[in-house]
């Protein structure tokens, strides 16, 4: 059975860009003009994977994201972003969300995260070591991909011990890192979650996403928002 695919985008001439990138692979579109379009079709039918756009009237991407969430709609989410705008990464993955493309993006850009996405969501189950326990056969990328699994599924937890496996098998994944980062920023161990960030730059430094968490806590910090300071200069 194909893919099913849910397209949520204002501008008609994209999403129609969109379907024509994805029905040639063999995906399965359906399209909602808004927010509340979309809710509608999730009441409808299932679907794989969402494509939603950051920036819509009435209801943004994350704003519907929310919806979904509180629905209990566990569908993954691809956001489509503006040039330079970017999403708090805290507040996004606390719904689920870590697969970002900005605009304008290319077909294959599309249907390769799609595919990653779908990909992860099939993979079998794959258990994460414990303390003590034997080290487990699954190389870094299976495990990074289950660490985005249980992210999506919002199991926190879960995904921080597949990321800290992924790390220990080899500490140059800059993803790894990064998200992981993410997830110690969420529980406010900020000076954890910059070592994390700073790592991810060490490794390299015109890695973006790393570059955007780290900027996110120093104006946290220079704003003076964050309940637990911290020496960003360490």
């Amino acid at each position: 059975m194909n893919k099913q695919i849910l397209i949520v985008e204002d501008e008609r001439n994209v999403r129609l860009t969109y379907r024509a990138a994805l029905e040639t692979e063999g995906f399965d579109v359906t399209e909602a003009d808004c927010g509340a379009a979309a809710v509608e079709k999730f009441a409808q039918a299932n679907f794989d994977v969402a494509v939603l756009d950051l920036r819509m009237p009435e209801m943004d991407g994350l704003e519907l994201l929310e919806v979904m969430r509180d629905k209990n709609i566990k569908t993954p989410a691809v956001i489509i972003t503006a040039y330079g705008d970017v999403p708090n990464a805290v507040k996004a993955m606390k719904l689920g969300a870590i697969d970002f493309l900005a605009k304008p993006i290319t077909p294959d850009q599309l249907r390769s995260l799609l595919s990653e996405v779908i990909e992860r969501h099939a993979l079998p189950f794959v258990p994460r070591r414990k303390p003590g326990a034997p080290k487990y056969k699954a190389e870094p990328n299976v495990h990074l991909l289950a660490a985005k699994r249980a992210i999506n599924n919002r199991e926190f937890e879960e995904a921080r011990g597949h990321l800290a496996e992924v790390i220990k098998q080899n500490d140059r994944m800059i993803e790894a890192h990064n998200l992981l980062g993410v997830l110690y920023e969420m529980k406010q161990e900020y000076a954890i979650a910059k070592r994390c960030y700073g790592r991810a730059i060490a490794i390299d430094s015109k890695y973006e996403p790393a570059q955007q968490n780290m900027r996110r806590l120093f104006e946290l910090f220079e704003f003076g928002t964050s309940k637990e300071p911290i020496n960003l200069g360490e």
